[in-house]
Formats: structure tokens, C-alpha cells, sequence
């Protein structure tokens, strides 16, 4: 592309993004980000549902967590498109069709690897000494793990939990591919129609917000860590 052609998709893409005429009815931005975060939400919340319990007794008992952890990062090896590939007869068999439903599916195996492995190793990485006394003082092992081990293994917990979010914020925009909505929907439509202003406003949402939820887990982690067990690079 020519430096005319850049400068010309750059105000196109503003103009896109200046004109009423987006912010209204059903392919409205504002309706296409709800849309986006409702699934990428609700993603991340089966998966922490499905994971972190799982992550945290494989971490405090330290069984079948080679097996486990395993079978979690799967979903690391799976190429996104072949998860939404995959997605779709079970979504058929269902009953539920295209759109949401397999792309909630899709999303939800790209989810897990990170919350199940942070939560083990922030729980592994807990001194034994620690976990000695606790149990000196009479708790019992799941008021260990609730009282002892998650609060000093939140920092890498939350960490889990943002990685995943930013993944499935940046992947959510294939469910577009079948039908789905989300800001994905202007990244299609605009390559099928070869609208490139349309292409373009829809990469710089999706980046944009992913963006955001990294920077609002920032804020959140500097909230909910004791100042105890930040790293001096989370202080700054």
C-alpha cells in the first residue's frame, strides 16, 4: 500500500468512527462491545469455574497434576479455528446453531490452560514451612488452602485469570466466522464487503479492549494483593 493509501484508510477509519449512523440500531458499536464482553465474560467465568478448583486441590495435594495439567494445555495446541471447528457438531447435536453457543465453546478450552497452571504453581509455590505450621496450629487442609495457601498464592491466581481474559477478548472475534456477533462482526463484514474502514475500526476495538481489561486486571491485582506480596515491578 501506497503512503497515500495509508493516510487515506487512517481517515476513512475516523470518519467511520465519527459517524452517528454507527452508534445506532442493532450493528451499533456500543451494542457489538456488549456483545463482545458478555461472551468473553461469560468464557472466562466457566472456565475459572472449571479450573481453578481443580488447579488449586491438584496444587495443595499435588496429585495427578502431571495428567491433569496435561490434558489442560491441549488447548494450547489447539489452533482457535480448529477449537470453533470443533465446537460446532457439538453445538449441533444441542440443538443450540450457530452464533454464541459454539463460539462460548470454542472459547472456553482457550481459557483454561492458563487459570488451571497459575493456580497449581501459585499454590505449589507456598512455603512448606508455612503450610508446617498452619497445620502445627490445628487447621484442617481445606482451612489451609482456603486461609493459607490462596491469599499468598492470589498475585499468580489473578495472573491466570488476566492472561485468560486478554486471550479470549483478542480470539472471541471468530465467532463472527458463524454467525456469531461481537466487535468480530465488523472485522468480516468489512473484509467480505471490502469496507476497510469497517475492517479497521473493528482490529482497533478488539485491540482496544483488550487493552482495557489488561489494564483494569492491573488495577485490580494493586487492589486485591496485600501490598506484602507485591513484586517491586507491580509497585511502580
Amino acid at each position: 500500500m501506497d503512503p497515500g493509501g495509508r493516510v487515506n484508510i487512517f481517515v476513512d477509519t475516523f470518519a467511520w468512527f465519527t459517524d452517528p449512523a454507527h452508534y445506532t440500531g442493532s450493528n451499533a458499536v456500543q451494542v457489538r462491545v456488549f456483545e463482545h464482553l458478555e461472551l468473553s465474560a461469560l468464557a472466562v467465568l466457566i472456565a475459572a469455574a472449571i479450573a481453578l478448583p481443580i488447579g488449586l486441590y491438584l496444587g495443595h495435594t499435588g496429585r495427578l497434576a502431571f495428567i491433569a495439567l496435561n490434558v489442560a494445555n491441549v488447548g494450547r495446541a489447539l489452533p482457535s479455528l480448529a477449537l470453533l471447528a470443533f465446537a460446532l457438531p457439538i453445538a449441533f447435536s444441542l440443538g443450540l446453531g450457530l452464533g454464541f453457543w459454539p463460539t462460548l465453546i470454542s472459547l472456553i478450552p482457550l481459557a483454561l490452560p492458563p487459570i488451571m497452571t497459575n493456580a497449581y504453581v501459585g499454590i505449589r509455590g507456598v512455603d512448606r514451612d508455612v503450610i508446617e505450621a498452619a497445620r502445627g496450629m490445628g487447621l484442617s487442609e481445606p482451612g489451609i488452602l482456603r486461609t493459607v495457601e490462596a491469599p499468598l498464592a492470589l498475585p499468580l491466581i489473578l495472573s491466570g485469570l488476566r492472561t485468560a481474559s486478554v486471550n479470549v477478548v483478542a480470539t472471541a472475534t471468530l465467532g463472527a466466522l458463524v454467525a456469531g456477533g461481537g466487535l468480530g462482526r465488523y472485522i468480516v463484514d468489512g473484509l467480505a464487503l471490502q469496507e476497510y474502514d469497517r475492517l479497521f475500526a473493528g482490529a482497533l476495538l478488539v485491540a482496544t479492549l483488550a487493552i482495557l481489561v489488561e489494564v483494569a486486571f492491573g488495577r485490580f491485582e494493586a487492589r486485591a494483593v496485600s501490598p506484602g506480596l507485591r513484586s517491586p515491578a507491580d509497585a511502580l
